[in-house]
């Protein structure tokens, strides 16, 4: 299980979380779910040891990450938010990289490469550097990387970026497998229609904040007669006053000179 307990972060005067507590049991996908500076990646850096919170607690299998980090990192499966990284180095040897740090046999190395970068259509590009892959391509190398030591806690920030559909529902239905197998899969998203056919929680962030903790079935319950775009909008949206819900363009055209 993964706990964040009053977890806050600080960038100067700025606080990018608010004493956010969450739980994230085993069998879970779990969504994190906001705009762009929610605080997503923020959480998901603070839980991969990235960056540590200003203030807060987070555990992991009942151990404190700051106490226990190297034995709680060999059970996570990181995917940054943007692939850009190692680029010098070749598929490969990034994977090889990953193998040596998490002490994967070779025999099993071998046959997890193979699953993998047949899965995602990389079997051809092992020997090419990651440099001159394209965004998508950085993006299956980077999940093959996190994927290859079949860690028990996958942390995805925005994995779907820049995936081509057939990998994208790949890497879909892997996150349902390993969820099914009693463990845990967070990962962060902006796109709804993905939280809500994959997420089995859902946490839903506004400038560091946590305005919701629970379920889709139970937000939508909640809210009845919305979509869960218009109730996520509603939490999570822009603040409208009446003042301001009459924008320029519904001004008739003779009214603004036009």
């Amino acid at each position: 299980m993964i706990e964040l307990r009053n977890v806050s972060k600080e960038y100067g005067i700025k606080k990018a979380l608010k004493d956010v507590c969450l739980r994230i049991h085993p069998g879970e996908i779990f969504g994190l779910i906001g705009h762009n500076g929610a605080g997503k990646s923020t959480a998901i850096k603070s839980l991969v040891s990235v960056i540590e919170p200003t203030e807060g607690e987070i555990w992991i299998d009942g151990e404190n990450l700051v106490e226990n980090r190297l034995a709680i990192k060999k059970k996570i499966g990181y995917v940054p938010d943007s692939p850009d990284m190692f680029l010098r180095l070749t598929a490969f040897e990034y994977w090889n990289f990953i193998s040596v740090a998490y002490e994967i046999p070779e025999d099993e190395k071998r046959t997890r490469l193979r699953e993998l970068t047949d899965l995602f259509d990389m079997t051809e590009h092992q020997s090419e550097v990651i440099d001159s892959f394209s965004h998508g391509m950085r993006q299956k190398t980077f999940i093959i990387g996190a994927l290859l030591p079949n860690p028990e806690i996958w942390i995805l920030d925005e994995p779907m970026t820049g995936l081509d559909p057939q990998a994208s529902f790949d890497l879909k239905e892997l996150m349902k497998k390993h969820a099914e197998a009693g463990n845990i899969v967070l990962f962060s998203t902006h796109v709804l229609e993905v939280a809500q056919q994959l997420c089995d929680h859902i946490a839903i962030l506004k400038k560091g904040e946590l305005l919701y903790d629970g379920t889709i079935e139970e937000l939508l319950l909640e809210n009845k007669n919305e979509s869960l775009e218009e109730t996520y909008l509603k939490l999570a949206g822009r603040n409208r006053s009446k003042q301001q819900e009459g924008t320029a363009f519904d001004t008739p055209l003779e009214e603004r000179g036009v």
